[in-house]
């Protein structure tokens, strides 16, 4: 049953990371099934609760439902894949993702998106396939 439920998020997603876009065959990690709502916040492993995460971003994200906005001094939930519209939060400046909304900002800071290492390895993937289409969602 969970291989299944694997497979139809990995389909859902494009094959790529439903926070920063990576697709897998960049990867040498394995991507894995992400809880948007952990399992300790109960919950489900479901189809509607899963996304397809690649490990980077699944380490920092944890169980983690929400982030700090430093600029408001506020709790921010995190970007939803199943509720929200990716368009909607994030926009794309070369290998740099950037926060269209609070929701973005606080996913890309708890995800640490925009690590250095994370926009050395997207610029290295631009320049190899000319164009940013490969590496976003």
């Amino acid at each position: 049953m969970e291989e299944l439920l694997r497979q139809q998020v990995r389909l859902r997603a494009n094959y790529r990371c439903e926070y920063c876009g990576l697709s897998e065959e960049y990867s040498d990690a394995p991507f894995q099934l992400d809880h948007i709502i952990a399992t300790k916040h109960g919950g489900p492993t479901t189809l509607e609760n899963t996304a397809w995460s690649c490990l980077y971003c699944n380490s920092f994200k944890g169980p983690n439902i929400a982030g700090w906005n430093s600029s408001t001094k506020t709790v921010v939930r995190l970007f939803h894949p199943r509720h929200d519209t990716w368009h909607d939060h994030f926009s794309w400046a070369g290998p740099v993702l950037r926060g269209m909304s609070i929701i973005g900002q606080a996913t890309i800071d708890v995800l640490r998106i925009n690590d250095k290492d994370a926009v050395v390895l997207r610029q290295l993937i631009m320049q190899l396939s000319e164009t940013s289409d490969n590496i976003v969602t």
